[in-house]
């Protein structure tokens, strides 16, 4: 198995649910053999850097091969295409816009499964369709590799800081083997059960997010017409039971927080198009299940009316400006 080139690795006779082979080999904790890196985007650029800070040779692509620059300037092996990379290294991370884009870096002419070695750990931190992580993670285990869904929270701040939180799903006995890559990225890692599991997570996450960047939008909105200063407002919102992860750590006012988006014109950040496309699983996954979320709806609403309006590449907390130009000013 290709899992033997990752360190120290012992036989044991436990057997997996629903993998095709009965004895599987445990993967070293202190292995710093190749990671591949799929997706060096506004996320996944951060995330390789981490990885190659902890002393893991990195070998990565991306569509757009002007984005693998930078780490191949820090001594990343940049490669043509996902099956190069699948081709090199048995433990690959990918971190991609959408399910499309997902299920083309997998299963396409040049995905993944490919060139996959059996005994390969697949590692997906984009925030896709739950259902298209099962998908994958069956085609994986076809294969004999093992595929976990591992979307994350924190957006590009704590992605360059290695702070992201990673909520996985996938076969519990590989969730140490991941955590070994993840933590080198992120603060929190946890696991959330079967694969689809982390997805789920994190769209119910989003969902909320995108409704409390709304609301905080038009609460200071309402403020600052009633005569309230924006730096004030914000100050006594944090010390009261209205505080929130968008009011004391990503404010949507220009001027009132440094080193977030509503401070450099909405730029970076998380954009408009995506937090729609993340408010669409949820809204699929809401109808699936029968779950009323009315308020989720809303927001995936005003998000797509945004991106139909010029928001698409701005920080999903331009809402606040959004909100602002509706009224007229």
């Amino acid at each position: 198995m290709a899992a033997v080139l990752r360190g120290s690795l012992c036989l044991v006779g436990r057997c997996r649910k629903h993998v095709d082979f009965a004895c599987v080999f445990t993967r070293s904790m202190a292995s710093k053999t190749q990671v591949g890196f799929v997706g060096l985007g506004n996320m996944g650029n951060p995330m390789a850097k981490n990885l190659l800070k902890h002393g893991y040779p990195v070998i990565a692509t991306d569509v757009f091969p002007e984005s693998c620059k930078e780490v191949q300037e820090l001594g990343a092996q940049i490669v043509d295409n996902p099956a190069e990379v699948a081709d090199k290294a048995d433990r690959i991370i990918t971190m991609l816009p959408s399910s499309p884009n997902v299920i083309d870096v997998y299963t396409g002419p040049n995905g993944i499964l490919k060139k996959v070695k059996k005994g390969s750990l697949l590692i997906d931190s984009s925030t896709i369709d739950p259902t298209v992580s099962k998908e994958m993670a069956a085609a994986a285990l076809k294969l004999g590799a093992v595929f976990m869904d591992a979307p994350v929270s924190g957006g590009v701040g704590a992605a360059s800081s290695g702070k992201l939180t990673f909520m996985v799903g996938g076969v519990e006995e590989e969730f140490t083997a991941a955590k070994e890559l993840l933590s080198c990225m992120g603060a929190n890692v946890v696991y959330c059960g079967q694969v689809g599991t982390g997805q789920a997570a994190k769209i119910c996450n989003n969902m909320l997010l995108a409704i409390g960047m709304i609301g905080t939008s038009e609460t200071m909105n309402l403020g600052i017409r009633l005569g309230l200063d924006p730096k004030l407002l914000a100050k006594i919102l944090n010390m009261s039971s209205g505080r929130c992860w968008s009011s004391d750590t990503y404010n949507p006012v220009p001027g009132v927080m440094e080193g977030v988006p509503s401070g450099n014109n909405y730029q970076g950040g998380f954009g408009t198009q995506l937090m729609a496309k993340d408010l669409g699983l949820a809204q699929n996954t809401a109808t699936n299940t029968r779950t009323p979320v009315p308020l989720g709806s809303l927001a995936h609403q005003i998000y797509r009316m945004m991106c139909a309006r010029g928001y698409a590449n701005k920080d999903f907390s331009s809402v606040f400006q959004f909100l602002r130009e509706e009224e007229g000013q």
